[in-house]
């Protein structure tokens, strides 16, 4: 039976541990509070499970403990910064979108890498209000379980821009993402046909270099929108 003392201890060491985890949480930033993707859904269940141990545990000491929680919190905090700066480490520490409906055709391969089923994929289509498969152009994946879903241009609710437009009869693209973190994705560019040489072109007649561009996408109407890193932005709304 548990003496007033080891009550005392229990309460003391609860409170540090949701203390502590308030503070990394603080740390590593407001993207742990959003779907997590891999790494931050394992990031999350070790974080947990010491602080479970720092709380209850009375067996194992508070210094290992909290030696293990700054450890990890390191570890997550120095993989978010490389996230940041390479697109590669990005995608090993957090993997990539999926693909499952392309231009209205389900690709059973993806369904079947992902362990998802038909039902599962209908079922998460009605979520989205969507109970006929047929009004899907794209549907991907992403990498924090959501699916994302673009509908077909004639299931769509019609914008301002869609009414003064033409109608085109061809079937709309995904967007397709050209530059990232100042760096050309080539594989992008060869699947899609598109010219590196061009692009380039495009970027010395706006005086930029491919370093200069944090972003640059190509949309499903076939216009280039960029994002520099320089945004010349006198007076941001909001900065932390």
């Amino acid at each position: 039976m548990l003496t007033l003392i080891d009550q005392f201890i229990i309460l003391i060491r609860s409170i540090s541990a949701f203390l502590l985890l308030l503070v990394i949480a603080r740390i590593l930033g407001k993207q742990t509070l959003s779907n997590m993707n891999f790494h931050e859904f394992v990031t999350a269940v070790i974080m947990g499970a010491i602080a479970a141990n720092l709380a209850f545990n009375e067996k194992m000491k508070v210094t290992h403990l909290i030696i293990s929680l700054i450890v990890f919190t390191g570890t997550s905090y120095l993989l978010s910064k490389l996230n940041l700066k390479s697109r590669k480490i990005r995608l090993l520490a957090e993997g990539s979108p999926t693909v499952l409906i392309e231009g209205g055709k389900i690709m059973e391969n993806n369904l079947t890498k992902n362990k998802l089923t038909l039902d599962s994929l209908n079922q998460i289509l009605r979520q989205k209000d969507i109970f006929n498969m047929e009004e899907v152009e794209y549907a991907l994946l992403e990498v924090s379980g959501q699916v994302s879903v673009m509908k077909k241009a004639n299931y769509r609710t019609a914008t301002v821009q869609d009414v003064h437009k033409k109608v085109e009869q061809n079937r709309e693209r995904m967007p397709v993402e050209l530059i990232m973190d100042g760096e050309i994705l080539s594989k992008n560019l060869k699947l899609n046909g598109i010219s590196e040489e061009e692009l380039v072109q495009q970027l010395g007649a706006q005086k930029k270099n491919v370093s200069d561009v944090f972003y640059a996408v190509k949309g499903s109407d076939g216009r280039l929108y960029m994002d520099y890193y320089v945004d010349q932005i006198k007076h941001p709304i909001d900065v932390e």
